[in-house]
């Protein structure tokens, strides 16, 4: 079975073929441990698992490796640690395992590899002393800059030229900086920040800035040129261009990642999601009402290039559909998963496509096909779903059922209606809508109709 994926570098979807066969390896951008994820975060967090699991099942779990990382030295987490008056360290351990925490709900497997940036100041030392002696950085005023002018094909990865980069970008104005698009890869730490030995001869102790840390974690645990590198598509620009820039400078490499995989931005209610918009959710607070299984799928119904917009009725979509499935498969046993749902997701990850494959299964099943039944069950494990029993399913989803008597009233009468009308595809859709609200329909013998909870 051939994998494509879409490389956001070359603009294309193309045949997948590792560097090595026996160590596929996946680079991800991981938090930045400062405070709660939120459920934009969870997006790539969940994407690149399914792909991980995709890898593996193709490869090996043995022959995959999947690093993504933990920023726990910033200016945010700087500035959370001051404003809370806790200690930094204290901060980012907390955050991080809240993190864990959060990501094990939504049924992600645990990365190979799971580096800190604090763990990692040699090697971003290395890769800054090997830019500056390249002439592709300098030291200004206690701080080491890279020279964007010094790498001819900057911009290669957003598409844009260096004047169109300027004109677009946020950029830092300082006076020390060579160019306005020039960026920090160290600069001096601020009293009762975090220090560290400064390179390039500064004396000064200081910090290192973002972009460097990911390209010297990528270089320590997957080398100078890897398979995949993925995250959110809000990076592309500056943060992966940059580590881009860096790491085929310091390495004189024409490539970091030989596929660039970026997932869609999310919305919510219709809506970009911000603190003053009342709209920002997080996943801790999601996993309060909806299991974590829920949240997965729901996310999932979208494909991962395309923007999603994130709504309370696509999560009660999300669970009426598992809560089927749980009650149609029960505690089924795992076959192979079926070929057409990993056709789909070889193709670009296409998880709609594979979710109709399992609508598909779920119908051969409900149809009397016993065979279905196992792939069905290894189809939705592979997807990272269908990991409980039936009855701690049934336990998890106690919370999240929120029935309105009334509005379940008014869709049976309209359903009634449609039905003396001889208007079945209607009745049909009706009934369908009080499935996902996990209503179940009853036509009793003397004319009525009753209702009652899915279980």
């Amino acid at each position: 079975m051939e994998l494509k994926l879409y490389d956001t570098l070359t603009r294309e979807k193309r045949a997948f073929e590792p560097i090595d066969r026996n160590r596929v390896r996946m680079y991800v951008c991981g938090p930045t441990v400062y405070d709660f994820a939120h459920i934009g975060n969870a997006r790539p967090v969940i994407v690149f698992d399914v792909l991980f699991r995709l890898l593996r099942h193709l490869y090996g779990a043995q022959h995959v490796v999947y690093v993504r990382n933990i920023t726990d030295v910033d200016d945010k987490i700087n500035a959370r640690a001051a404003e809370r008056g806790v200690p930094i360290r204290d901060l980012t351990e907390q955050t991080y395992r809240d993190f864990k925490e959060d990501v094990v709900a939504l049924g992600c497997l645990a990365p190979t590899v799971e580096p800190r940036a604090t763990e990692h100041i040699e090697e971003m030392k290395t890769l800054i002393e090997r830019l500056v002696a390249a002439g592709c950085a300098y030291v200004a005023e206690d701080h080491v800059l890279f020279d964007v002018p010094s790498m001819p094909d900057y911009g290669k990865l957003s598409k844009r030229s260096l004047d169109e980069l300027i004109a677009g970008a946020r950029v830092d104005v300082a006076p020390y900086k060579r160019d306005p698009m020039d960026f920090v890869l160290w600069k001096p730490s601020k009293p009762g920040e975090p220090s560290w030995p400064s390179p390039a001869g500064i004396a000064a102790p200081g910090r290192p800035g973002w972009h460097i840390e990911c390209s010297a974690m990528a270089w320590k645990h997957l080398g100078e040129t890897f398979d995949i590198h993925g995250g959110g598509i809000d990076l592309v620009f500056p943060h992966h261009e940059n580590e881009i820039a860096q790491s085929r400078c310091a390495f004189h490499t024409p490539l970091m990642a030989r596929t660039w995989m970026h997932n869609g931005f999310l919305q919510v209610e219709g809506e970009k999601m911000a603190k003053s918009a009342g709209n920002f959710v997080t996943i801790r607070e999601l996993l309060k009402d909806w299991p974590g299984e829920v949240i997965r799928f729901n996310m999932l119904k979208t494909h991962y290039r395309q923007p999603m917009d994130w709504t309370v009725h696509g999560l009660q979509e999300s669970m009426g559909i598992l809560d089927y499935w749980y009650d149609l498969v029960g505690d089924g046993s795992p076959e192979a998963p079926n070929t057409n749902l990993l056709e789909a997701l070889a193709d670009d990850l296409n998880t709609p496509r594979a979710i109709s494959e399992l609508h598909n299964l779920a119908t051969c099943v409900h149809r009397g096909d016993s065979s279905a039944r196992g792939e069905l069950v290894s189809s939705l494990q592979l997807l990272g779903l269908f990991e409980m029993s039936k009855e701690a399913w049934i336990v998890s989803t106690r919370l999240a059922i929120q029935i309105d008597p009334k509005k379940v009233d008014e869709l049976i009468a309209a359903r009634n209606d449609a039905r003396r009308a001889r208007n079945f595809t209607e009745a049909d859709r009706i009934r369908a809508e009080l499935r996902v609200m996990r209503v179940v329909v009853k036509d009793n013998k003397d004319g009525t109709t009753t209702w009652e909870v899915a279980r």
